[in-house]
């Protein structure tokens, strides 16, 4: 027996008539705004870390464990929130990690030592990690495959926008107060946001905003979702799962090193301060907004133009992110900072193509019933990448220097693509997409 999940009787047509045109895009607006600010909140230790090395008196090893506790605590949280997500819904679930995340990000006011910082970041980190499985699974729900990788696009560009706006806004708050204001700060507005959440979310066949012809067309190309829960030991023993989650190990340090390591490095190489950090550290991830939007819309044009399968579009898009990839790796051969910076940028974007086209495959091979629980496993192995990458930079950086560590970035997003287009005879959809022959 199968059924529509969260199935609830349709609204009245005249309530349909006066629902919110395209509804699926608001709620792609709400989850872009709670990205914004996740990335915010996480972007503040960092934005902060040559301060904070100072007054907490830290070493890099050090600062290295503190991030490194958020990403392990992510790694192991992402399959577990993903999995309480499926269970209980994405409604009540994704609000109820929002305000976790967020009371958590306040914790880091008083923090006095390295340790301190490292259990409120603990905390933190297993409470973010529910962003994308809930994310994804709002996407999965809300559209017909044929769009999703343009919905993922705007989605991941608000985990880049959150990073571009994080320094100039942390600036701004420790300007004005302290640095332990600017936790507070961004974790009360997360708090405003999670009650937002639940007001305004629900699944498209429950939902009183939106209009019948809306509703058929986002229900029109899938199958119907199995009762039950999801079948953990069948995602993570699967093959389709290995040869997406296996390149994502790859795939995640890059994003990692920007988001925690850039303004160390702009410190140590170039001598730059809060107030300069600020002024040029949000540029790679506005690039990388561009490029989470370009890569949106690039696999539904190569579809069009090229007549390929949806899932090869992705892969097509991965490949050509990797390329890319080879700019950031160059870095250590510029003498000047504003060439270092744009480097990044072209890393920037790159990066975000290869991110939306990689977790969109998670939701073009696995029923909706699975999609957070997958996407959170598959993230995991992503995140014990970077966990792994961000130590050993910990350990390395004083020593040899940040040169040779970006050149291997830029390796391991070339290895993930030949992982893909190996593995890309293997790949199908769970949910096929009528319009798609072959897909």
């Amino acid at each position: 027996m199968v059924e529509i999940e969260d199935a609830a009787s349709p609204t009245d047509a005249a309530t349909a008539r006066r629902g919110i045109p395209h509804l699926r895009w608001w709620i792609v607006g709400l989850i872009f705004a709670g990205t914004v600010l996740n990335y915010v909140a996480r972007n503040t230790l960092s934005v902060l870390a040559p301060q904070l090395k100072t007054e907490l008196s830290m070493t890099t090893a050090q600062y290295s464990y503190v991030v490194g506790t958020f990403l392990i605590s992510y790694a192991v949280m992402q399959p577990v929130c993903g999995y309480v997500i499926d269970r209980i819904g994405l409604k009540k679930g994704f609000a109820f990690f929002a305000a976790a995340w967020s009371a958590a990000n306040i914790l880091h006011a008083l923090a006095s030592t390295w340790i301190d910082l490292a259990l409120f970041r603990m905390l933190l980190g297993g409470a973010e990690a529910a962003l994308v499985p809930a994310g994804m699974k709002a996407i999965t729900q809300w559209f017909p495959m044929k769009e999703r990788s343009i919905a993922t696009g705007w989605f991941s560009a608000g985990t880049a926008f959150g990073s571009a706006i994080a320094p100039p806004l942390i600036f701004a708050i420790t300007l004005f107060g302290s640095w332990h204001w600017a936790f507070v700060v961004t974790g009360v507005v997360g708090l405003l946001w999670a009650v937002a959440w639940l007001l305004c979310y629900d699944s498209p066949d429950r939902h009183r905003s939106i209009r019948a012809g809306e509703r058929a067309y986002i229900l029109a190309d899938r199958a119907p979702v199995p009762v039950g829960k999801a079948d953990v030991r069948a995602i993570v023993t699967s093959k389709r799962f290995w040869r997406i989650a296996i390149p994502r190990f790859f795939v995640d340090p890059a994003w990692q090193t920007l988001n925690f390591w850039v303004p160390l490095y702009l410190a140590s190489a170039y001598g730059m301060n809060l107030a300069q950090i600020a002024a040029f550290a949000w540029l790679p991830f506005l690039a990388a907004d561009l490029g989470a939007v370009f890569a949106g819309y690039l696999s539904p044009f190569l579809t069009r133009t090229l007549g390929i399968r949806v899932i090869s579009s992705r892969v097509v898009g991965i490949s050509m992110g990797a390329t890319l990839m080879i700019a950031p790796g160059c870095i250590g051969l510029s003498a000047s900072p504003y060439v270092a910076i744009g480097l990044f940028c072209v890393g920037g974007f790159a990066h975000a193509m290869i991110s939306v086209l990689h977790t969109t495959l998670s939701t073009d091979i696995f029923p909706q019933r699975d999609v957070a629980t997958a996407v959170g496993f598959v993230g995991q192995i992503g995140w014990v990448g970077g966990a792994v990458s961000t130590l050993a930079i910990g350990q390395v950086a004083d020593r040899i220097g940040f040169a040779p560590i970006f050149a291997c970035l830029s390796v391991f997003d070339l290895i993930a693509a030949a992982i893909l287009i190996v593995s890309l005879p293997h790949l199908r959809p769970a949910d096929p997409d009528p319009e798609q022959v072959g897909a």
